[in-house]
């Protein structure tokens, strides 16, 4: 029996095929190389080379509400727009998402200082969504928003 008789036992090809399998998984991850007269990235890339950058705002602002309709102290919830407009002082407005970072309920009210979620009673603060009492560990999505004339509007 000749060298090129000799039968390779199973868990060598096995072995073999996993190297192989492992490789061809890790390859497309490591990604071309860039050529030396790349410029230098802007900022974060994924392994395939596209920009993790923020993308920048394209949309227009969106009315949510007049100035009068929210009221000082308090706010109030708008689910067509996903969100909750507060004014913690006079003149002073912020924006919140509306799913409690619990169970993922839709807020519902705001009252005594507070936004409220229906489910399981979390409360965050009207004036930085963070969190007053749980379940809830971690506070809301801060929403940008600004006033416009005698509207607040949604960025």
């Amino acid at each position: 029996m000749s060298s090129s008789d000799t039968p390779v036992p199973r868990r060598a090809v096995i072995a073999a095929m996993a190297g192989i399998g492992a490789t061809a998984a890790c390859a497309p991850a490591a990604g071309p190389a860039a050529p030396p007269s790349a410029a230098p990235s802007a900022g974060p890339v994924s392994a395939s080379g596209a920009s993790l950058a923020p993308v920048p705002a394209t949309r227009a602002p969106r009315p949510v509400a007049s100035v009068g309709e929210i009221p000082v102290g308090g706010g109030r919830v708008f689910p067509e727009r996903r969100v909750v407009l507060t004014q913690p002082t006079a003149g002073e407005f912020r924006g919140f998402g509306i799913v409690c970072t619990h169970d993922g309920c839709e807020l519902n009210a705001v009252a005594d200082g507070t936004i409220n979620c229906p489910c399981h009673g979390s409360r965050y603060a009207i004036t930085d969504g963070s969190v007053v009492q749980g379940p809830a560990r971690t506070g809301l999505r801060v929403e940008q928003v600004a006033v416009d004339g005698d509207s607040v509007v949604l960025l």
